[in-house]
């Protein structure tokens, strides 16, 4: 299979208070299409960095980050923002529903973002992702309504919704107690292995990286087993 995501001496660095912060260090990393690859390691290792990097969220300071074959620091803002846009997924810790949305709305907003009318395909998109994650009666209600593994199952499907080709899950379960977890990490697992999206997590759990086929410790800034 061709990758999808691929770091080549990946590094970043952050400057703070006068001081030159190391928090990724020459990354090397190839992603799979269709895989599901867990980054294990402590807060502050350097996960939400890289996977910031691989979102197209940030740029390396120096080394390559590649796209389907597209250097990221060749792209411009808009570029940037549109391949945010069409080819990548976000599930984020806590949810980032908007609450004056319907579950349905905040589903639909990766398409309402691209100004597309969500009516016949992308209406009968939203919906079935929506029953797929068990909220078909949700659709219509608010966030604040739901449980958190509801929210969550919700974020899932928005971050479907447009049909990336990557996924980027960060500290997914962070939030959750341990059933509402295992049931997303059991989804996380199906969009991969079912659906053909490529997913990258973040966690500081090994019992949900077990969930994934491949598993990558992080420590101060490295990867130890790519």
């Amino acid at each position: 299979m061709r990758p999808i995501l691929e770091l080549v001496k990946a590094s970043k660095m952050y400057h703070t208070n006068g001081e030159v912060v190391t928090a990724l260090r020459e990354a090397d990393l190839v992603i799979a299409e269709g895989s599901f690859t867990a980054l294990v390691g402590r807060s502050g290792c350097g996960k939400s960095t890289l996977l910031n990097l691989a979102g197209a969220v940030d740029l390396p300071s120096s080394g390559e980050v590649r796209i389907e074959e597209v250097s990221t620091s060749q792209l411009s803002d808009t570029e940037l923002s549109r391949l945010r846009r069409t080819r990548i997924g976000f599930v984020f810790q806590f949810f980032h529903l908007l609450p004056t949305l319907t579950v349905a709305e905040n589903v639909a907003l990766p398409l309402l973002l691209e100004h597309r009318k969500i009516s016949g395909e992308l209406r009968a998109r939203t919906e079935g992702l929506l029953e797929k994650m068990g909220l078909e009666k949700k659709a219509r209600q608010f966030p604040h309504q739901l449980s958190g593994g509801e929210m969550q199952r919700a974020a899932i499907a928005r971050a479907l919704v447009h049909n990336p080709r990557l996924v980027v899950a960060d500290e997914p379960t962070g939030n959750l107690d341990s059933a509402n977890a295992d049931n997303v990490l059991s989804w996380l697992r199906k969009i991969a292995t079912e659906m053909g999206h490529t997913v990258l997590m973040a966690t500081h759990s090994r019992e949900a990286a077990c969930y994934a086929a491949r598993v990558i410790e992080m420590r101060d800034g490295r990867l130890l087993n790519s």
